[in-house]
């Protein structure tokens, strides 16, 4: 039991000591680049999609 006190005293005392936290700014430009980049992901995998969608509906087009 002793241990696990331990545990929660060390992990609470590193989080206010030695934990840096970010900036209101820094917070929002990384949320605007994690932004940015789901949006390009997504039409990435939009794009292959419909590349595929498009290549496979070609392909049974000539054997049906």
């Amino acid at each position: 039991m002793n241990k696990i006190t331990t545990y929660f005293r060390e992990s609470y005392k590193e989080l206010l000591e030695k934990v840096t936290w970010p900036s209101w700014t820094q917070l929002q430009q990384s949320t605007v680049i994690v932004l940015v980049a789901t949006l390009l992901i997504t039409l990435l995998v939009w794009i292959m999609d419909l590349a595929s969608s498009t290549v496979l509906h070609f392909i049974y087009s000539l054997f049906g």
